[in-house]
């Protein structure tokens, strides 16, 4: 069983308006009856919306509409999307809320008193704020150091317990690479 096309009625005005269809192969097409179609060709329904081209959005081929066009007992079938869509979904930014957008500083404090082998560059990243900020705070320069108050971003929902270990992760693997290097260049002078 095929899926209905992505806005129904549209796709149904383009087909009415620029292809020889049937009726019926267009409202089986497009999962609607075939008086919706007949009224969308007599103007009655559908006034005000524009057509919308399945070919261009990948719905229909133009050998698939000259196919039927050319047997008016042969349905429109509907092109399968090809793309797979991944498991892994890309990380949005989260939306945080004015109260705790203040509480950012403190928990770049926080996250530099308790782990303080990450990088400016992953504590903004986790925290949410910017590395000269987080080089302020590290320096005792920020403009309201004397004020911030160490606090648990996971605690506080900035971000998961999960991210700070792969932030962690990824910091021991960088000092490892340092130390490494370190010890492969005292070795060759």
């Amino acid at each position: 069983m095929s899926s209905a096309p992505l806005m129904p009625v549209a796709t149904a005005i383009w087909l009415v308006e620029n292809t020889s269809l049937t009726f019926k192969q267009i409202a089986d097409f497009c999962k609607m009856h075939e008086v919706e179609i007949r009224s969308i060709a007599d103007g009655e329904v559908g006034k005000g919306i524009v057509g919308y081209n399945p070919i261009i959005s990948g719905q229909l081929t133009r050998e698939e509409i000259e196919l039927s066009s050319k047997d008016e007992n042969r349905p429109l079938i509907i092109s399968q999307n090809e793309i797979q869509i991944s498991a892994q979904q890309k990380k949005d930014k989260k939306y945080v809320p004015l109260s705790k957008r203040q509480d950012k500083p403190d928990s770049a404090l926080w996250l530099l008193k308790n782990h303080s082998k990450l990088k400016d560059s992953q504590i903004s990243k986790l925290v949410g704020i910017t590395s000269a900020s987080v080089k302020a705070i590290r320096n005792k320069s920020y403009w309201n150091y004397n004020n911030l108050n160490p606090k648990d971003p996971v605690a506080m929902g900035l971000f998961s317990q999960k991210e700070l270990l792969e932030s962690l992760d990824k910091a021991d693997r960088r000092i490892k690479r340092e130390q490494k290097l370190k010890k492969n260049n005292s070795k060759s002078l």
